[in-house]
């Protein structure tokens, strides 16, 4: 028996997404969408067109709205669904993902805008992110209907002043609250300290922020596809969804194998995508660039394709500003492979000049622009680093490290 479910994107009914008897997921757009002078594409790889997308054609931007790895098996045991059926997934907790697409069955009325929320006292948070281990995304919750990639643990939240609230309803959410990993110490600090470090910069980063609750420390990410407007009176102000998608779901590739070494985007791939989806490629391609040496001068090596976006708003297609920084060369345990190849290599520690001209070939850039730049970036690290305060050991540690990798990468650029 086929099922059905509505995908909205912001408030209009762009399309339907089915699941044959077999199981299978298919997705076309609505004729009213395609017919809407205004209409966009949901996804970079499922463009505006009568086309009949099968599986392999959209699951990547579908499954990629959801979350990964052990978290996608708890909420599915949690729920008493499969964790390998995206449809049923979607159907249950697609109600605030990423970007702007809300996911409803099939001739339900979408609810009229109630931006009903739950405030939370600090008890009633601490709980939360005690229990989220076993409850990812509060799935199963009355009333909560998130849905976020990825594999670590986190909330969307709403947050107003000093108060911090659960959306209700598919109520969209202001900002992404990752409390602190008990395997890797002072994962928060060394997340807001790249985070802040990249903006310093003056690279375009996403704003983040710690806190602490009943002795739990975690890090509050300003989310960039939530913006707010004047309300029809003008004396009020409405939280508006933004439309993004990350790179894995741009290029078609499933979250499973987000990876390079698994099938994943590649940095090249990365560059052309940007050449041809972005409405300004060339600030695009730059700043795409600065994010690989700002990650590779960091000790990022987690930073994979769905670590990157395009944010779709005013008409214009644009990268979307940075998330998830973290030094994983901090922590021993982590892998020393990064996710994406620089110029043939994966291991940090081995690369060289030649590896980013090579990267500059694949990219399309100029080779001394490129080898400018990186020296450039880890000198302008050096500088502003002082202003970037975070006193505990960690960051602190943190930010050693990262001079050193600054110091031996201008040193091997000077040679």
């Amino acid at each position: 028996m086929k099922r059905k479910l509505d995908v909205y994107l912001h408030r209009h009914l762009v399309g339907n997404l089915v699941q044959d008897e077999h199981g299978q997921i298919t997705f076309d757009y609505a004729e009213t969408w395609l017919k809407d002078p205004a209409a966009i594409a949901l996804s970079h790889s499922l463009p505006l067109t009568k086309k009949h997308f099968n599986r392999n054609e959209c699951r990547g931007f579908f499954a990629g709205i959801l979350p990964e790895e052990s978290k996608r098996e708890i909420i599915a045991k949690n729920l008493g669904i499969s964790a390998r059926n995206d449809y049923t997934m979607l159907e249950r907790i697609g109600g605030e993902c990423a970007g702007a697409v809300t996911f409803l069955p099939a001739g339900t009325e979408l609810p009229g805008r109630e931006d009903n929320y739950r405030a939370l006292t600090d008890k009633e948070l601490a709980e939360i992110l005690k229990a989220l281990p076993r409850r990812p995304l509060m799935a199963g919750d009355e009333g909560v209907r998130l849905s976020l990639a990825g594999a670590q643990d986190k909330i969307a939240v709403h947050v107003s002043g000093n108060k911090i609230s659960i959306p209700l309803g598919g109520a969209p959410s202001t900002h992404i609250l990752k409390p602190a990993i008990e395997r890797f110490e002072g994962v928060v600090f060394n997340e807001a300290f790249c985070m802040k470090l990249a903006r310093a910069i003056g690279m375009d980063a996403a704003h983040a922020e710690t806190g602490q609750v009943e002795g739990i420390d975690y890090v509050l990410v300003e989310r960039y596809d939530r913006t707010t407007s004047l309300g029809a009176s003008r004396a009020t102000q409405t939280l508006k969804r933004e439309h993004q998608e990350d790179f894995c779901q741009a290029l078609s590739i499933v979250p499973e194998n987000k990876y390079q070494a698994e099938g994943g985007p590649s940095l090249k791939q990365c560059f052309a995508l940007v050449r041809d989806a972005s409405s300004a490629p060339v600030i695009d391609l730059q700043g795409l660039l600065d994010a690989v040496i700002f990650n590779f001068l960091i000790g990022n090596h987690d930073a994979h394709g769905k670590n990157f976006s395009f944010l779709y708003t005013g008409g214009q297609t644009r990268l979307a500003p940075l998330y998830d920084l973290l030094s994983t060369s901090y922590y021993p345990e982590l892998s020393p492979k990064m996710a994406m190849k620089i110029g043939g290599e994966y291991l940090s520690a081995k690369v060289a000049v030649k590896h980013f001209e090579t990267l500059a070939e694949e990219a399309g850039l100029a080779k001394p622009m490129v080898r400018r730049r990186v020296s450039e970036l880890a000198e302008l690290i050096l500088s502003k680093m002082p202003t970037v305060t975070i006193d505990l050991p960690v960051a602190l540690a943190v930010a050693k490290l990262i001079q050193g990798n600054c110091d031996r990468t201008i040193k091997k650029f000077k040679e």
